[in-house]
């Protein structure tokens, strides 16, 4: 969410490692953390020290369902691994 809300209308932030822990309270091994979940969910593309958030797939569950909208918390369970077979 941090980064969607600090991009610009491409997905891209500059937001610094440094200021991205600092602002989420992170120490700089859960960030990396953070970012490689991202990064392999296909949410986010990372090359130091650029940010791009990425458009969701269309081959995603949740766009088979016509008229239907993803939560958040939906798709931040799939991301994680956390999806618990749906």
């Amino acid at each position: 969410m941090f980064l969607l809300t600090v991009s610009d209308s491409r997905g891209l932030s500059y937001y610094s490692e440094a200021s991205i822990g600092r602002y989420l309270r992170l120490e700089p091994v859960a960030l990396c953390a953070a970012r490689a979940q991202l990064v392999a969910a296909d949410l986010v593309a990372y090359r130091r020290p650029l940010y791009q958030v990425l458009s969701l797939s269309d081959s995603s569950p949740s766009s088979q369902r016509l008229g239907e909208a993803a939560s958040v918390g939906d798709i931040l369970r799939r991301a994680l691994g956390a999806g618990g077979g749906q």
